[in-house]
């Protein structure tokens, strides 16, 4: 048994059954799970960010636990919100946490997207997406107008900018991802208001209630369309934007499936230099619009008294790319597209920083764990209630991300990648954490990337049983 078993065993007791109880609950009886969409952990302020504003989640995160080296499990919004609904690396085994809380007496809710949702088809039409229906109690959804939204509409590939209402890319729309509308309104019509406005409500209700909650609500920004009010445009004006350093001729070691389908060449952003640059803007003012509503969710939890009795986690399902190696959205193994913010402010437990590597998966034991309930045999996370006592612990090797493409391991000082088509990536997280130089063929690295091939080997051999 390594040092990582002895670790994850020593905070829980396996029964007979599978099942596992953690050997002490603290006087936690509610979770808030708030969860962002394709929101990279770099552009927080609590995460580095010097540019973007997010004092709510700033606050949070210095009364919680900052996860540092957090990363998802899938690369796109469906397989990944399944992942830490399941603690499954892929698939669908066993009951969801909101089902399974549901099962030792608690009320779940959902407000917004937790599991997928087309943005923006479900959200302009206000429907359920792929929802477990089973999850919840109640559920809640939150709808918005999205790139129809009045005002000043930008397509920003195409150098366009119009008030009209025609023509604007929406659902199953081949360049959506880079529209925004800076909103005529006061943002009361945009889904995520809605959102908090409802979370509060229920917190209100819950407040008087006499049994536990899991309260789940899922914002939709920073994904795209990027829309907000014009305020919040207006905090980001152009040449306060950095743009991204790119070699040149960054995608030449890179493998053709490590490279995303939409590029700057592909897309045609590329011929529009500043836009990219107003690209960051536009999400940067989504994010802060975003955190802006989390800000009224904490504001409630301390108004009705129930931050001492009450998790708050914050997350996302993936990152994202702004065009970091020529590239843009998900669906790859690299760094902007693989790690996501984490934050988990417990109370009992001292806030913190930790730089332990940690996965999506890991949520729902770590909320077992907390609220005092079994953890069910079929989850595959761990918990990370030991890193919220001590955040030097370890309590795995490496994190591992699936896709069509392949597969992608994180370890703490390094980060291996390999396809379908046998091509590979490895780069030095400590010398080259823009993972600028693709080392694999490099003769003096041989054996540390048949170490991370064989490491990633044994673990997804272990996630398939």
């Amino acid at each position: 048994m390594n040092r990582y078993n002895v670790m994850c065993l020593a905070s829980s007791l396996i029964l007979a059954g599978g099942w596992e109880v953690p050997l002490s609950s603290a006087e936690i009886k509610n979770v808030v799970f708030l969860v962002s969409d394709d929101l990279k952990a770099s552009a927080l302020g609590c995460y580095g960010n010097e540019v973007c504003q997010t004092p709510n989640l700033d606050v949070l995160a210095e009364s919680g636990m900052v996860f540092e080296g957090t990363y998802c499990q899938g690369t796109s919004c469906g397989p990944s919100r399944r992942s830490f609904m399941y603690s499954r690396y892929s698939g669908e085994r066993g009951k969801t946490i909101g089902e399974h809380l549901i099962s030792q007496g608690f009320y779940s809710a959902r407000v917004g997207k937790i599991f997928h949702m087309r943005v923006p088809g479900d959200i302009i039409a206000g429907t359920d997406g792929v929802d477990v229906k089973e999850t919840w109690t109640e559920r809640f959804n939150t709808q918005g107008k999205e790139a129809h939204t009045d005002g000043l509409y930008r397509l920003l590939n195409h150098n366009l900018s119009t008030r009209a209402p025609e023509n604007r890319q929406s659902t199953k729309m081949p360049y959506r991802m880079f529209a925004s509308v800076v909103s005529d309104g006061d943002g009361s019509e945009q889904p995520d208001f809605k959102a908090a406005v409802k979370t509060v409500e229920l917190l209100e209700k819950r407040a008087v209630a006499e049994d536990r909650f899991f309260l789940a609500t899922g914002f939709v920004r920073p994904h795209y369309p990027s829309v907000a009010p014009k305020k919040y445009f207006d905090m980001y004006p152009l040449d306060s934007i950095p743009a991204p350093h790119v070699p040149e001729d960054d995608l030449d070691d890179i493998p053709e499936l490590g490279i995303a389908k939409m590029t700057d060449e592909s897309s045609g952003i590329g011929n529009y230099p500043d836009n990219i640059r107003q690209m960051w803007a536009d999400y940067y003012a989504t994010v802060t619009f975003m955190d802006e509503q989390v800000g009224k969710v904490l504001a409630e939890l301390d108004a009705r008294g129930l931050r001492d009795s009450t998790v708050v986690i914050f997350t996302s399902d993936h990152g994202y790319h702004l065009g970091e190696h020529h590239m843009w959205q998900k669906s790859n193994f690299h760094e902007e597209a693989a790690r996501v913010p984490l934050i988990i402010s417990a109370p009992g437990f001292k806030p913190g920083r930790s730089l332990s590597i940690t996965e999506l998966v890991d949520i729902y034991p770590t909320i077992c764990e907390l609220l005092g309930v079994v953890i069910p045999k079929e989850v595959q996370g761990t918990s990370l209630v030991p890193i919220l006592r001590d955040p030097e612990t370890m309590v795995k090797e490496a994190s591992l991300t699936l896709d069509r493409s392949g597969r992608g391991l994180r370890a703490p000082d390094w980060a291996y990648m390999r396809y379908k088509d046998g091509t590979e990536e490895l780069y030095d997280m400590v010398n080259d954490p823009g993972q600028f130089t693709n080392a694999v063929d490099r003769e003096e690295l041989s054996g540390k990337k048949l170490e991370m091939s064989e490491l990633l080997d044994e673990i997804e051999q272990k996630v398939k049983n």
